[in-house]
């Protein structure tokens, strides 16, 4: 029997996510909490382990102290057979510098591939939800011989301009790699639809590694993943797209299958969750043959009290409802609501209270966020932004970590 080929995988986890904010003020983008229970890298994380690819290494900077402890108290797999998942800080092996780019932190870790010694490289962001066996795409990057896989999801073309497209041969052969085009491409066999890069790559080992050396050495380059390492595997036609629209995970509803969403927005984290609670939802968490993996706080179920609702709502463990009313909503674990409350169209994070007779509609309402009873979040712009509060352009109000509504910010 053949030897399987040692395969590494890289998490991308060290991201400001400025976009966020202020979500991300405290915590990096990957550690974003999502769904009530999850973080958002359990979701590439959980992609990885499902596809048993379980030596994986995730590379932080910013604000990464919640990442590091969610990932070792979350992240423990079986030793004994050789899997981890590790959290690697910025480690200045090469002179005292932050990562320079996506790029430069994997230069900046080369040690983890000559201590890993693998065949093949897995390079994937943090902070998209998906589902996507991975394993499908490292297969279609061996029996390409080529250096370099990108995964591309199919959008309509007059959206795509405002992500990085890969126009494409019919071999799947990229002919270029085009940030952010006014015209962009379509598919040869979809002249109304482009490929949009997922910033998930698969790399040959010797390939990558030489490419990195000489992008370390030029001194013009943003050391960049998507900016400079692809198009220089472009360059020299050693490139090629994966289509994950052909990727198949068991248990997918035809509604979610090659459901994909850049979480890089107030407006698109807020737009996920919505997607989430829905009878038929459009991306099903609830799918126990690819699960999506984290930590459940030991609390006890959620209780509803005192005529307590939800409706086409999640509502985690250590919730307690007393005759609040929840609708179309996500409630993270150990929230309390009281009498008269009313929820909507809002995600609300662990420890939150909303007092009698409040109002939270089209709102994030961070960790341990109090709204005081008679309180209104995200009924009255203008108030909100007095406040101090931040409101996205389509409308949906950010409460920060820890702020009692109505109290100066």
């Amino acid at each position: 029997m053949a030897a399987r080929p040692r395969i590494l995988s890289i998490v991308l986890a060290g991201g400001e996510g400025k976009r966020l904010m202020p979500l991300t003020m405290d915590r990096a983008k990957p550690a974003v909490p999502f769904g009530g229970t999850y973080r958002l890298i359990d979701f590439v994380l959980s992609n990885l382990a499902n596809a048993e690819l379980r030596q994986i290494c995730v590379l932080t900077q910013y604000k990464s102290h919640s990442l590091d402890r969610h990932i070792s108290l979350t992240w423990r797999m079986s030793t004994m057979l050789g899997n981890y998942v590790t959290p690697v800080p910025a480690q200045q092996r090469l002179g005292p510098r932050w990562y320079q780019g996506s790029a430069d932190a994997i230069f900046q870790s080369m040690n983890l591939i000559t201590d890993e010694d693998p065949d093949y490289i897995v390079v994937f962001g943090a902070d998209n939800i998906y589902r996507m066996d991975v394993s499908q795409m490292v297969d279609a990057h061996i029996d390409s011989g080529l250096g370099c896989t990108v995964a591309g999801i199919r959008v309509p073309r007059n959206q795509a301009s405002a992500f990085g497209v890969i126009d494409a041969a019919q071999d799947n052969k990229i002919n270029s790699f085009l940030e952010k085009p006014e015209n962009p491409p379509g598919l040869a066999d979809d002249p109304e639809s482009s490929y949009a890069s997922m910033g998930n790559y698969v790399f040959t080992r010797t390939a990558l590694v030489d490419a990195l050396e000489a992008d370390a050495a030029d001194t013009d380059s943003r050391h960049d993943m998507g900016g400079d390492i692809i198009p220089g595997f472009v360059t020299k036609g050693d490139a090629q797209v994966y289509d994950f629209t052909g990727n198949s995970v068991p248990g997918a509803t035809a509604k979610d299958k090659n459901y994909w969403r850049d979480v890089g927005t107030i407006d698109a984290y807020h737009e996920a969750h919505m997607d989430l609670v829905s009878v038929d939802p459009i991306f099903n968490l609830y799918n126990d043959e690819w699960p999506i993996w984290t930590f459940i706080p030991q609390m006890p179920g959620a209780k509803f009290v005192l005529d307590g609702v939800a409706e086409d709502s999640i509502v985690s463990p250590g919730c307690i409802i007393s005759g609040g009313q929840v609708e179309s909503s996500v409630l993270s674990p150990n929230v309390r609501l009281q009498e008269r409350s009313v929820i909507n169209r809002s995600v609300l994070m662990s420890g939150v209270r909303v007092g009698a007779g409040a109002v939270v509609d089209n709102a994030i309402l961070d960790k341990n966020v109090v709204v005081p009873p008679g309180e209104q979040v995200g009924v009255d712009h203008e108030a909100d932004l007095a406040r101090g509060y931040t409101v996205s352009a389509a409308g949906i109000t950010v409460v920060g970590k820890g702020i009692t509504v109505g109290n100066p910010t």
